[in-house]
């Protein structure tokens, strides 16, 4: 029971909910998530650090970089697949998601140092 409100609790809020949609369609940079939703990168930090308590994403070091994807474990889970059915992204951002990759946001994160540039032990 504790784990299915610890996944309720996670996605009950506005932005993590919006993070996990992204994350269902594709692996992101936290860099790219700021991009965008528009938000500053210690919020993102924050909700990316409940999603993965609750379990619902995983990350991985690319080099000295994280990438952020949803949990595939929790893929065949009847409320992620029902999350996935009945929520769609919000159209504004899917339009910053796609202006995001045409961009190549990614490799500006990886060739930027300071704000944009967030390396994997900052949020691991």
């Amino acid at each position: 029971m504790e784990h299915y409100l610890k996944i309720f609790k996670a996605l009950a809020d506005e932005t993590r909910l919006r993070i996990y949609l992204l994350l269902l369609k594709q692996e992101l940079y936290v860099c790219e998530i700021v991009n965008i939703l528009k938000i500053e990168q210690s919020r993102v930090s924050h909700c990316l650090r409940i999603l993965k308590e609750a379990h619902l994403v995983t990350y991985r070091k690319e080099g000295t970089w994280i990438v952020y994807s949803a949990n595939p474990k929790m893929s065949h889970n009847k409320i992620i697949e029902g999350l996935k059915k009945e929520i769609p992204i919000p159209s504004q951002d899917l339009i910053n998601l796609h202006k995001c990759l045409k961009e190549k946001i990614r490799m500006k994160c990886k060739t930027k140092t300071g704000s944009m540039g967030y390396k994997a032990d900052e949020f691991a």
